[in-house]
């Protein structure tokens, strides 16, 4: 998140609006009483902010049950085509699912958090983690680590001001470590993961940058451990991944 001296003091009200909103998304139908409950809130503010967020269509509710508007989808589109470059990644994420049958994804970094802005499936493809939208941790993931490798200097240093969770047994926590394979990632082009955010699930990932060198994001392939072992299905996936990212990039 920004810096509390560079935001200010924040609104009480519109904290709790959004973490209504957050427990209803984790919990699809969700009634008044268990928003309270899980939130710790009394059941009238928890009801005011319901009423507000129902009446800017940001919310449903059907026989007590709340969810989610497809209001808000129109807010995340238009925030997933704020750069013609997204656009473009939508495209090359398909083709390199198809062609690999592995799923593949394009990520990129806000805040210091990595989010899934486009996501495709090949035949083969196992589903898990991640979904469009979903957060995740660039120190544990290969797209994560791809664009952290090619952030300015600065920001690489408020980044490791932040702790380092271990997502699995696998995850770098030393800051020392991913110090080591960040510059890797800079001299190979690209990032692996290897049961480091999801157990049993390999990933490599390749920055997409700009010609100021800056980072737009970056496009990971992903599958089942055991299928990644084998050397030439992985050094197939890692070229078609440096293909498609060069692509994208000119």
């Amino acid at each position: 998140m920004p810096p509390q001296s560079e935001v200010g003091e924040t609104v009480q009200a519109v904290e709790t609006a959004f973490d209504i909103l957050g427990e209803i998304r984790s919990r699809d139908n969700v009634t008044l009483s268990e928003l309270a409950d899980e939130l710790s809130l009394a059941k009238s503010t928890v009801h005011r902010h319901l009423r507000t967020l129902n009446d800017c269509h940001y919310i449903t509710h059907e026989d007590g049950e709340f969810e989610l508007s497809f209001e808000l989808l129109a807010l995340g589109e238009a925030a997933r085509r704020k750069r013609e470059t997204y656009a473009l990644a939508e495209e090359k994420v398909a083709e390199l699912a198809s062609e690999t049958g592995e799923r593949a994804q394009f990520v990129v970094e806000e805040d210091g958090v990595g989010f899934c802005v486009f996501r495709a499936t090949g035949e083969h493809a196992v589903e898990t983690e991640p979904q469009v939208g979903s957060r995740m941790p660039l120190h544990a993931t290969a797209s994560g680590k791809s664009i952290l490798a090619f952030l300015p200097d600065h920001r690489i240093q408020d980044f490791f001001g932040t702790s380092l969770p271990e997502e699995t047994t696998n995850t770098i926590t030393d800051r020392e470590s991913l110090l080591e394979e960040l510059d890797a990632v800079r001299e190979q082009g690209y990032a692996a993961n290897r049961g480091e955010h999801i157990e049993g699930l390999t990933a490599f990932g390749a920055p997409v940058r700009r010609s100021d060198s800056g980072v737009v994001g970056a496009i990971s392939i992903s599958g089942p451990e055991r299928r990644f072992e084998d050397a030439d299905i992985e050094r197939e996936i890692r070229s078609r991944l440096l293909g498609t990212t060069n692509e994208l990039e000119l």
